[in-house]
């Protein structure tokens, strides 16, 4: 089984580029604290996150920079060769499913939209 759940804030506002079919895929990066048990030693995990056809268009148009998201997915590895020829291995998170978890205007912002972009 691959399921992965996240929650976490969006570290820039996410990019949409198109497959050569024409299909929109929207690439964004999750921000998530990671727990540690020494007082002040904040630390956090970048997670990058891959959304396809509608929902890229949902992330693209309602997401930015800061917002507080929950992502259900599944963890997709993957390889490609650089401009150098050097193997370069990627782990990414493909979105099945995306809601904001808390609103801007709770959170000081102003964007007052509800959770959505479902497949």
């Amino acid at each position: 089984m691959n399921v992965v759940i996240l929650i976490g804030n969006l570290a820039r506002d996410p990019e949409k580029s198109y497959t050569n079919s024409g299909m929109a895929v929207t690439r964004f990066t999750l921000a998530i604290n990671r727990i540690t048990r020494k007082e002040g030693a904040d630390s956090a995990d970048f997670i990058r996150i891959v959304a396809f056809d509608k929902q890229a268009d949902f992330v693209e148009r309602y997401f930015k920079k800061g917002n507080k998201i929950a992502v259900e997915g599944r963890i997709q590895t993957g390889s490609y060769d650089d401009k150098d020829g050097k193997k370069v291995y990627t782990t990414d998170v493909i979105a099945n499913r995306l809601e904001f978890v808390e609103r801007k205007d709770q959170s000081g912002g102003g964007y007052g939209g509800g959770g959505g972009g479902n497949s």
